[in-house]
């Protein structure tokens, strides 16, 4: 009877049941990028409104049929291998395009229509050709940047480039000689009867390994910002003879360069070079007279031991050096006796074997900004060392073994604004303090160690904050905890000691919170509701990452202002359990962006966006298990706009079964599931199944809404036809029921020993008769002495079949609910087990319920009760044995009968 109920209650909620999906494609707004980045298969702008990304395209003209009209950023990817005519002309707006398809030819106007697009990329693996028309790209007037990765263009001529492009990057391709470029685009050289040269922000021709040679003369005229050699063989001094008109900055890394190319960066007065990753091993002095243009000069990782006496004073005009990643040992860089001074602002100095800096050890670097000392060797700074640094900014001296710091050892730096020391081994001492920079807005600092009783003193005029605890040691206090413009916290671990009640007046203007580690559990309720206690009025982001030893969830609410909440790992890996929603949020108004990430959440209802009136984005990513409660139904005109379920995976159980038709519906709430969603097979089955299609075909009632979209007429007979059918069947008697019991078991309840008539209820369909008069009558009456209530036998002649159950499970002690696959098809066996499990949470002394299986049961021919489902996993069931082996059996009813009716012999 259920059944005829629900379908004209479906028929009025379908215009509150909307959603849509594109299958194989994700789309995102582009300041949600960050939330689903690593799904996408292409890097785009995250300023463009709206971004999309679509995969296993066999068909585009189908694929781009899902993809909305105002997408300004698309990718794509797939075995599509030509591009037709108009292929994007309903995407006017298109700013961003990336195609990874196995691409070989771009019919006429393949990009018609496209003259906003303004960046191009093509990529195919593995190497594959490509033939351009010499109109190829005619239409895209403002075209700045185009892109070939994985395809041989040498087959192609006179492709005529647009006027706009400022960037042309051709990588992985059979590129053998520079001088090919000339013939496929002719527009690169200065011809005859050319006019003005043409200029190339960048010309990037990395990763082509077969490329070794460059034509004299082949790109005469062509002025270059960069040109990009990385992962090549090119010879640097080939570049001088190409014929170009300019070059600023040339990248020669991962190349077997020995030796500083003098000859190419005098002969361009390059302003840029990057030899990373080559083998230099020694710079020779000669050769850095030749390099007097440079600004900016990158050796990282190029196997030096040293520097030649005088390298700064032979680049007057370097501003940037990066010298990490080597094995310099000492950081000779003022000995000029002379008292010269550099203008270098940027010196990175990261990941060498320095154990130690002498004093005025950058006193010749009035200029620098920025100091990058982190993963090195230094154990002890002095006072001194920073001398003569008074305008530099950035100091990271993280992952040094740093024990010691001299008095007054930040007083040289008086414009420091940030300072990294986390990683370090620092001891709490007399001149530990950070008073001397008055300008340090932004410190990244780990608890040092110390002895106990003493405060840790840190400016108040931070703007962002991060502290690392270390296991084991004690909390520290703070003696001024007053941060008035504290924008920035993050906690790795927990090591400070505040008070919670006053945390909104210490920290007053905080907008972002990250707690890593174990920081969840010192800042939430102690009490059974666990709930956040930092209330921070102005709080728009909070990250909340754990360490899997969570015994319990701690529920993020009352945050006025919150915008953003990130919750990951917050399931314990030694007593997972599974949680609510509504267990992890509460009452947060104006949240955006919900993103749970390994927190163990299996239950979605409508209860838990009750308090979440403003969501527009949730992300489920790495979640396994869920259950969408049919109750988001109702709730989906507040469902949020964009929900991604990532690497997660839905349960496969009848609760599901409406998700399906929900995601085929109207575009309300954009759902985007990935991997595909598959079924479990069952005991003895050999593949699995797609999850909804097998819920369609497992679940009963699994409704296509097509079939209720009908006349005004339609829908009122479907809506009075239930009414008026078979009443005893119906959802009346079932409250009917529940409503009885619930008065009955008010009325005993003084009297808890006169109103039981009964010790076991057994619920049982006709067709189970012969097992219960047979097998469970001679037992439980005739051996073990109890009183049985069977429907048949004592229910009250006349009486209503409402009142009987109702009367009768109030009476027992027990509820003993006999199953298989006729009794799930009985109506009355139905209404019983509904009963009897929602007893289980309504009336205040609840019977026991214990279910008998006389035959195994698919989980998804069970009824989808979340009550049913809670008792399942306490395995308040058996099933009956088909074999003599029965002892087991009759000894777990009798323990569990006996624990409930205080008599242990039973069984």
């Amino acid at each position: 009877m259920g059944r005829y109920l629900l379908l004209p209650c479906l028929l009025l909620s379908l215009p509150l049941t909307w959603s849509w999906t594109t299958s194989n494609c994700l789309v995102t707004e582009g300041s949600r990028l960050h939330l689903v980045s690593r799904f996408f298969l292409c890097r785009v702008d995250s300023s463009l409104p709206l971004l999309a990304t679509c995969s296993s395209v066999a068909n585009l003209t189908t694929a781009l049929e899902a993809v909305p009209r105002s997408v300004e950023g698309l990718c794509l990817s797939g075995s599509t291998s030509v591009l037709p005519t108009d292929a994007f002309s309903h995407f006017p707006g298109l700013k961003v395009l990336w195609l990874n398809l196995h691409l070989t030819q771009l019919l006429p106007g393949a990009f018609r229509g496209l003259g906003q697009l303004q960046r191009l990329s093509f990529m195919r693996l593995p190497l594959g050709d490509l033939f351009l028309s010499a109109d190829a790209f005619g239409s895209l007037s403002s075209l700045q940047y185009l892109s070939f990765w994985g395809f041989c263009l040498d087959g192609n001529s006179g492709v005529r480039l647009p006027p706009s492009l400022r960037r042309l990057a051709i990588n992985f391709s059979c590129l053998q000689n520079v001088g090919k470029l000339a013939d496929i685009f002719p527009d690169l050289v200065l011809g005859p009867s050319s006019g003005d040269a043409w200029i190339l922000d960048m010309m990037d021709l990395s990763f082509n390994k077969r490329l070794t040679m460059a034509s004299p003369g082949a790109l005469q005229g062509l002025m270059l910002g960069t040109l990009n050699l990385d992962h090549t063989k090119m010879k640097a001094a080939a570049m001088m003879g190409l014929g170009l008109q300019r070059l600023d900055a040339l990248s020669v890394m991962h190349t077997d360069m020995a030796e500083l190319p003098a000859g190419t960066v005098a002969h361009f007065e390059l302003q840029e070079l990057n030899l990373g990753w080559t083998r230099i091993g020694h710079v020779a002095p000669e050769a850095l007279a030749s390099c007097q243009s440079l600004k900016s000069l990158s050796l990282k990782q190029s196997g030096l031991t040293d520097l030649p006496p005088g390298f700064l004073a032979a680049l007057p005009r370097l501003q940037r050096l990066n010298l990490a990643n080597n094995q310099l040992q000492s950081a000779t860089l003022c000995t000029n006796a002379t008292g010269a001074v550099s203008g270098l602002q940027v010196l990175d100095l990261s990941y060498n074997a320095l154990h130690s800096l002498p004093p005025a050890t950058f006193s010749c670097l009035p200029h620098l900004r920025e100091l990058l000392l982190q993963g090195n060797q230094l154990v002890r700074l002095e006072g001194q060392v920073f001398q003569g640094l008074r305008r530099l900014e950035m100091l990271d001296l993280g992952k040094n073994p740093l024990v010691a710091l001299g008095e007054g050892w930040l007083a040289p730096l008086p414009a420091l604004t940030t300072l990294n020391l986390l990683n370090t081994q620092i001891v709490l001492s007399s001149a530990w303090d950070f008073w001397g920079p008055e300008s340090l807005r932004d410190l990244r600092l780990q608890f040092p160690s110390g002895p106990s009783r003493v405060a840790l003193s840190l400016p108040t005029r931070l703007t962002s904050l991060e502290l690392h605890a270390v296991p084991g040691r004690k909390l520290w206090k703070l003696p001024s905890p007053v941060f008035p413009v504290l924008q920035t916290l993050t906690l790795n671990g927990w090591g400070m000691q505040l008070e919670t009640q006053n945390v909104s007046k210490i920290f007053p203007a905080l907008l972002q919170l990250i707690l890593l580690g174990n920081s969840l559990e010192a800042l939430c309720s102690q009490d059974t509701s666990s709930f956040f206690l930092w209330q921070l009025p102005r709080l728009q982001y909070l990250r909340v990452e754990g360490n899997g030893h969570s015994h319990r969830p701690c529920c993020i609410t009352g945050l006025p202002s919150l915008r953003e909440l990130k919750l990951q790992r917050l399931q314990s890996r030694a007593q997972p359990r599974p949680v609510q929603l509504e267990e992890l949020v509460g009452e947060l108004p104006r949240l955006q962006v919900l993103q749970l990430v390994k927190t163990g959440v299996e239950t979605l209802s409508a209860v838990a966006f009750q308090g979440l009136g403003s969501l527009q984005v949730l992300v489920l990513d790495r979640e396994t298990g869920l259950v969408l409660d049919g109750s988001l139904q109702e709730h989906s005109p507040q469902m949020p706009q964009y929900m991604y379920v990532l690497s997660s995976s839905l349960a496969c159980q009848c609760a599901n079964a409406w998700v399906g038709p929900w995601l085929e519906r109207s575009p309300r709430t954009y759902v985007h599931i990935v991997p595909r969603q598959l079924c479990q097979p069952e005991a003895g089955g050999r593949s699995k199944n797609p999850l909804f299609p097998f819920l369609c075909s497992h679940c009963p009632n699994t409704l296509d809404l097509e079939l209720f979209l009908g006349s005004s007429v339609l829908l009122f007979l479907l809506i009075s036809w239930p009414l008026l059918q078979e009443a005893r069947n119906s959802w009346i008697l079932y409250l009917q029921a529940l409503f009885r019991a619930w008065l009955q078991d008010l009325r005993g309840r003084e009297g808890e020993g006169k109103r039981f008539l009964y010790d076991v209820f057994v619920s049982h369909c006709r067709q189970d008769q012969a097992w219960v008069v047979q097998e469970l009558l001679p037992t439980l009456e005739g051996s073990w002495g109890l009183r049985l209530c069977l429907p048949e036998r004592d229910f009250e002649p006349g009486k209503d079949v409402a009142e009987n159950v109702a009367e009768s499970m109030a009476s027992s002690r027990v509820t003993l609910c006999v199953l298989s696959c006729q009794a799930l098809c009985t109506p009355r066996c139905g209404l019983e087990l509904h009963l009897a499990t929602s007893l289980l949470l309504t009336v205040p002394c609840p019977p026991m319920l214990l279910l008998v299986f006389l035959e195994p049961v698919s989980c998804h021919q069970l009824p989808r009760y979340h009550r049913l489902a809670w008792l399942l996993r306490r395995r308040d069931y058996c099933v009956w044995p088909k074999d003599e082996r029965k002892d087991h059996f009759w000894a777990w009813l009798g323990s569990r009968l006996g624990s409930r009716l205080g008599q242990a012999g039973l069984g």
